[in-house]
């Protein structure tokens, strides 16, 4: 597997070092309030104009911001509740079609809306496959007769790593490569991204890593990588900015413990 910009790796392993020492994980809430920051950022990608506060006072306390949209509200509730269900069947393997049709139908739960196509009605609120064409600017996914087989290819593709024994690196790169190939075959009508990303926590679940976050103010950047290799036909570009995010959070992480 290849490795991609070895000083920022090696940047990586020195802050996955410092993370492990600093104890972070078991601190208390530690997990439930990075789930929330997971969330945030995932929705916030798509569209949600709740901040973090926000998000944090709604996952809490059941307070929904006032003046904000209410399918924004929908939107967070919905990706917590996926993301939780995702790292919860993150080791009961094998990964199949199903689980990722699951894991799209949560995202989609309240705000899913039902989709008529020539080929037939397709309920977004169930993770059904699109029947039809999509495009993203002037760029078109793959058909959509092709979509159940290449989801199917993707499952074979990670269970057949899964025991497979990469380095720490390695298996950040495989997980955003997941990432990216979910995206590139886009086969729901909604929600791509954060199905994508989520399974690509789902991954580092399963790893023991910490979970990869896209940043909301790095949206332009996330879409020029993803299209830069699409063009390319190869994963560098994305896995590099993938990299780049993934040092930005595990910074802020180990730079937000007082040790004094």
């Amino acid at each position: 597997m290849k490795i991609f910009g070895k000083t920022l790796q090696e940047n990586i392993i020195s802050l996955l070092e410092q993370y492990k020492k600093l104890d972070i994980e078991n601190a208390i809430d530690f997990t439930k309030f990075n789930q929330y920051l997971v969330s945030h950022h995932s929705t916030s990608l798509e569209g949600s104009t709740l901040t973090y506060i926000e998000t944090t006072v709604l996952l809490e306390n059941g307070l929904t911001p006032k003046g904000k949209p209410l399918v924004h509200t929908l939107m967070q509730k919905d990706h917590y509740e996926a993301l939780l269900f995702a790292i919860k069947n993150a080791r009961n393997t094998p990964y199949t079609p199903d689980f990722i049709q699951k894991i799209n139908s949560k995202l989609m739960h309240s705000t899913g809306q039902i989709y008529y196509t020539i080929f037939g009605e397709v309920d977004g609120t169930k993770g059904e496959y699109r029947k039809g064409m999509v495009y993203a600017g002037q760029s078109s996914f793959v058909n959509h007769t092709k979509i159940e087989g290449f989801v199917q290819k993707l499952c074979e593709k990670i269970n057949e790593n899964l025991e497979t024994d990469f380095s720490v690196l390695e298996k950040l790169i495989f997980s955003f490569q997941i990432h990216y190939e979910l995206v590139n075959i886009h086969p729901f009508y909604d929600v791509n991204g954060r199905t994508s990303r989520l399974l690509m926590n789902v991954l580092q679940t399963y790893w023991n890593l910490p979970l990869a976050i896209v940043f909301t103010e790095d949206k332009t950047e996330y879409i020029e990588a993803i299209l830069a290799s699409r063009t390319s036909e190869n994963t560098e570009s994305f896995v590099d900015f993938m990299f780049s995010q993934y040092q930005k959070h595990l910074s802020n992480l180990v730079n937000s413990v007082d040790i004094s």
